[in-house]
């Protein structure tokens, strides 16, 4: 049979709503339920565990809104791969494609997928981290990387049937996921609600130190408490992170001069406020002890346990097991198109930038795929959390910044949507993520210094890739 012909440009079928689902639902993973233990042990204070939250959510907002100007600006497959070539110049844009591809969207998507994997053991313990089905000495593959893997490869035979199969599976898996966590919140807060916990709680909010397990308090003073702050923060941001990924659709949305703003300050909006709001919950519901220090981090279910009892533990692996696939839904539908978009400018595989007969990115979705699956097989959870946070915070500053450059550039450009607060607003973000990611480099060395060669690499990559393009 003759294989149909394949289409050449993105049909613009998703609406505002189906934006803000993508931004919101790339968002919300498994983080929310487990970071906060992280960031209990490290600050040991009610206080600094409600300001990271409150932190990291004011500061994805501001990112999204600055970004809404260039969005608005340039509303083109590829988004921030487009600011960046356009702000500065292809190879700074080549970089940031270049990172993305091979540690902050693959690398986000193989974390989730693990995390998937992670909690569908709950309800299937085959599927556990523990339970290996192949050791090759270096190389050990697990029952759980094999299902984070599988997950993976439904995904993408799913997004090559077309965008109206991806769109219907993000709105239903991020409402599932928002009512879920909204029910959560509101049990937790009518039910489950401990007045003598919350009193215990924030009897000391701002006495800042390490928590230990036996319950001994290290107290942080000074800088001392900027560093931890710092590098809390990372758990929380990753837990905020792809909220970016809407731009790189912008081919397919309806409008994206206006609704790629609107969904970006709407998705991220909502977000913040659910994750703040749940951070309440936790300290409603348990001593700051036990944040710390449940079992495998797993906040969520601890929290819920003081609801729900024994049953607690399968309704917050469910929770987490839709929350999950639900993002990587989003995930993977998005960061082909980033691919594509490079493949277009000749600086990925060519195949990559061609579209099958139901009008999406396939060649682009299957090598995602493969180097997701690699990075399942490569590294735990919280590496590749680290690696992909800190790459991705070196290219949300320069993206910020590009916006100061193209206002002097290209005054006379079409601005549909202007960021809010600037030029304050956007250097207030600027200045606090550098500083989170200088924390990074210095304190979580091991993790981010091979993320930064990884952006280095790319220089030799792209002069390589420009010379073969040439002959």
């Amino acid at each position: 049979m003759k294989e149909a012909a394949s289409t050449t440009e993105f049909k613009a079928s998703l609406s505002l709503l189906d934006a803000t689902m993508i931004v919101s639902g790339s968002m919300i993973g498994s983080g929310i339920f487990i970071v906060s233990a992280d960031i209990a042990r490290s600050l040991g204070s009610s206080g600094y565990l409600m300001l990271t939250w409150v932190l990291s959510a004011i500061l994805t907002t501001l990112a999204a809104l600055s970004y809404g100007e260039l969005a608005g600006m340039m509303p083109r497959a590829g988004g921030q791969y487009v600011y960046l070539r356009e702000a500065y110049n292809p190879l700074v844009g080549f970089l940031f494609g270049w990172t993305q591809f091979t540690v902050i969207q693959t690398g986000t998507i193989a974390a989730v997928a693990v995390a998937f994997a992670k909690f569908t053991a709950v309800f299937f313990p085959f599927f556990s981290p523990e339970n290996i089905l192949l050791d090759l000495g270096l190389v050990k593959i697990s029952a759980a990387q094999s299902l984070a893997i599988a997950s993976l490869i439904l995904l993408t035979l799913w997004h090559t049937r077309g965008i109206q199969g991806g769109k219907t599976l993000q709105t239903i898996f991020t409402a599932a996921k928002l009512i879920a966590l909204l029910g959560l919140i509101l049990l937790g807060v009518f039910i489950g609600f401990n007045s003598e916990i919350w009193a215990q709680n924030w009897q000391n909010p701002w006495n800042a130190g390490t928590l230990a397990a036996d319950g001994q308090f290290t107290p942080l003073y000074g800088v001392a408490i900027a560093t931890a702050l710092g590098a809390a923060m990372v758990g929380s941001l990753f837990s905020s992170d792809a909220w970016n990924n809407v731009t790189f659709i912008a081919g397919e949305i309806k409008n994206p001069k206006q609704n790629i703003p609107l969904s970006l300050f709407f998705g991220t909006l909502v977000v913040g406020l659910l994750y703040i709001l749940t951070n309440i919950v936790f300290l409603g519901l348990l001593p700051l002890q036990d944040i710390a220090y449940a079992a495998n981090d797993r906040v969520g279910t601890a929290a819920a346990g003081a609801i729900f009892g024994n049953s607690a533990v399968f309704i917050m692996a469910g929770l987490i097991m839709v929350s999950t696939f639900g993002c990587n839904n989003g995930l993977t539908l998005s960061g082909a198109r980033l691919c594509y978009a490079m493949a277009k400018d000749k600086l990925f595989l060519a195949k990559a930038g061609t579209l099958n007969q139901n009008g999406v990115p396939a060649w682009a979705l299957y090598v995602q795929l493969i180097w997701s699956s690699v990075l399942c097989l490569s590294g735990t959870y919280g590496a590749l959390l680290d690696y992909t946070i800190f790459a991705a915070l070196l290219f949300y500053v320069l993206t910020v910044a590009g916006i100061y450059r193209l206002r002097k550039s290209q005054p006379d450009a079409e601005r549909p949507y202007k960021a809010f607060g600037y030029p304050i607003l956007p250097a207030i973000y600027m200045i606090c993520a550098s500083a989170i990611a200088l924390v990074l480099l210095i304190y979580k060395s091991e993790n981010t210094l091979p993320g930064l060669l990884v952006v280095l690499l790319g220089i030799p990559v792209y002069y390589f890739t420009q010379k073969s393009a040439k002959k």
